[in-house]
């Protein structure tokens, strides 16, 4: 068993708070140090309650999800002998109700654009087989409801 930890912190300070026009913004510590503003989505709740700049937790998940992609991604991908140069994924999630009728992230897009290094890169059978692959061993696309699809190729 691995443990994961994250710590959050949120003040209150002198805003009122009952009103429910407090800010949203708080930060994420993570175990190297990497302090991450985070907030609401202002699609969720509008500025200046939410910081738009911030990482919300909507684009955190999104995030989580190409980025567990991609690592086993490049780790196949070196095992069958192909160089990966560059890996880059424009990954969208969609809010939307689910069956119990409740809003979540139904439905993540992720849509890679691979660069290999000349003459090792998967013909397209093997680069389905290595996002297939890739996807089922994700631990983050593992533990979510939502779908996740993989389009686009190298």
């Amino acid at each position: 068993m691995q443990q994961f930890e994250a710590q959050l912190a949120w003040q209150r300070g002198a805003q009122p708070f009952l009103d429910n026009r407090y800010s949203r913004a708080h930060a994420w510590t993570f175990d190297g140090g990497l302090r991450v503003p985070a907030s609401s989505s202002p699609l969720s709740v509008a500025p200046p309650m939410s910081d738009p700049a911030a990482v919300d937790p909507e684009e955190a998940l999104v995030a989580a999800v190409s980025s567990c992609h991609m690592l086993f991604f490049l780790s196949l991908a070196a095992r069958a002998g192909h160089v990966v140069d560059a890996y880059l994924d424009h990954a969208i999630g969609t809010m939307s109700k689910n069956a119990d009728g409740k809003m979540a992230m139904t439905r993540i897009v992720l849509r890679p654009a691979i660069s290999f290094a000349d003459g090792t890169g998967p013909d397209a059978a093997q680069l389905d087989a290595l996002h297939h692959a890739a996807h089922a061993q994700c631990y983050i696309a593992n533990s979510i409801k939502a779908d996740v699809v993989i389009e686009g190729s190298a």
